[in-house]
């Protein structure tokens, strides 16, 4: 595999949406069974006695990758996780990638805890370990972005004459 896109915002602010984007090429001669990628710090560890889980969000995943899942019956969706979900909780696989081809995950994310944070991310080439995924070098396939998300969101308006959001406040000083 080759990792050919790696994206995700180094500044970014509470409550502001963002995209991250990864997307490997198969430079192989088979196709990939399962490709797929694990995302680590995605959360932080909190320390106080009454909480039932100790593990929190830095990152609220609002649309994770892989098309949307066609219900099978009537339903409305309360979010739309993406396609690619798999059972593991930061794992997500996008199925078979033939030589050549490009694979993207993209997840639309809004950040939740300030501070400075990396993000580490490793390809693979399947779930259940026996397919690797690596380099042209042999090394895994896998890197990391880091992060500072400030406490505030950034002050913007509405230009009302084109109806587009506009950094600044409003009117423009």
């Amino acid at each position: 595999m080759k990792l050919v896109r790696a994206s995700f915002p180094a500044d970014q602010s509470i409550a502001r949406p963002t995209r991250m984007v990864l997307s490997v090429r198969n430079i192989g001669s088979e196709t990939i069974p399962n490709v797929a990628v694990t995302l680590n710090s995605l959360e932080y560890t909190e320390h106080f006695p009454e909480l039932s889980a100790n593990k929190r969000p830095v990152w609220a995943i609002d649309r994770g990758p892989g098309a949307i899942a066609k219900p099978p019956v009537q339903s409305v969706e309360v979010s739309r996780p993406g396609g690619a979900g798999t059972a593991y909780v930061n794992t997500w696989a996008l199925g078979p990638l033939a030589p050549g081809h490009i694979g993207t995950f993209s997840w639309r994310v809004t950040p939740l805890k300030p501070g400075a944070h990396t993000v580490h991310f490793i390809f693979a080439a399947g779930l259940a370990g026996k397919a690797r995924a690596v380099l042209i070098t042999g090394a895994p396939v896998q890197g990391q972005f880091r992060v500072e998300i400030a406490p505030t969101p950034e002050v913007t308006h509405v230009n009302p004459n084109t109806g587009r959001v506009e950094p600044g406040p409003f009117p423009p000083s």
